[in-house]
């Protein structure tokens, strides 16, 4: 049966990978397989720059992926779209998190940034090491430090950091997301992972009505919101739940399957 044509972005943590076990369940695997199969588009849309995504993931063959909050845009292995944050705004961040007392991890495309003079080191750093491309900004030479850009970047506080000194600071410059009280990310202005979705669906002519998308977390509302059809699985954030279409079971009770089953999509 010939099916009209749409289009499906995904999340990765929560949505199609678990905590445990860390890969994508079979029936996950098999009902993306079929969905393909039958002619629809399928996309990750995640917070993960693309240095961060996972192989798993690259091996099941989508169509494309928004990578980084919508920073990075790929359409069948090519770059739709990439921006990063300028020179000047990059250098003058890590100097505020130096005088704001916070740690990061500064995410690029294909690499990882990290100050090694700054007070409060990021606590993500040493599970790294080893794992990722990751560079000291310090070591730069006066060409490269003044060149260099990242994506967005995932931050580590503590009851010693000046929190709302760098929330001002931010408030013409990044979009914060709180993950917790002292886990924070911060991405570009203009870019989110619904704006990759929109440069995706303006590329390929697609109506926004024949857009889906499936998340768990409150960073999934932009794109949560601004697909046609939106759902949360079934271990989602309830605070997500209002601007969903509909909710599908957990993601170890076959929820993706279920989800697009449920839409006709397999």
């Amino acid at each position: 049966m010939k099916m009209n044509k749409k289009i499906l972005f995904f999340d990765i943590d929560g949505t199609l990978l678990p905590n445990l076990p860390h890969e994508v369940p079979k029936s996950a695997v098999e009902a993306l397989r079929r969905a393909q199969a039958n002619g629809h588009l399928l996309f990750i849309n995640s917070g993960r720059t693309w240095a961060m995504i996972p192989e798993q993931m690259k091996q099941l063959s989508f169509d494309g992926y928004v990578c980084g909050c919508g920073s990075e845009v790929y359409l069948h292995g090519e770059k739709l779209f990439s921006q990063s944050v300028p020179n000047h705004i990059c250098q003058a961040t890590v100097q505020a998190l130096r005088d704001f007392r916070i740690g990061a991890v500064f995410e690029c495309p294909h690499r990882f940034l990290y100050d090694s003079a700054a007070p409060q080191s990021s606590a993500v750093i040493p599970n790294m090491l080893g794992r990722y491309p990751l560079a000291d900004l310090t070591k730069f030479d006066s060409e490269e430090a003044s060149a260099y850009t990242f994506s967005k970047a995932f931050l580590t506080l503590s009851p010693r950091s000046d929190c709302e000194a760098f929330r001002n600071f931010c408030q013409d410059k990044y979009d914060i997301f709180v993950h917790d009280t002292y886990v924070w990310e911060i991405g570009q202005k203009g870019c989110s992972k619904a704006t990759g979705i929109e440069l995706l669906l303006k590329h390929l002519q697609i109506p926004r009505e024949d857009s889906f998308a499936f998340g768990d977390s409150e960073n999934d509302l932009p794109m949560l919101r601004y697909a046609g059809t939106s759902i949360a699985m079934g271990n989602s954030n309830p605070k997500i739940l209002p601007f969903c279409t509909w909710q599908t079971t957990d993601i170890l009770e076959d929820g993706t399957a279920r989800a697009l089953e449920h839409f006709g999509l397999i």
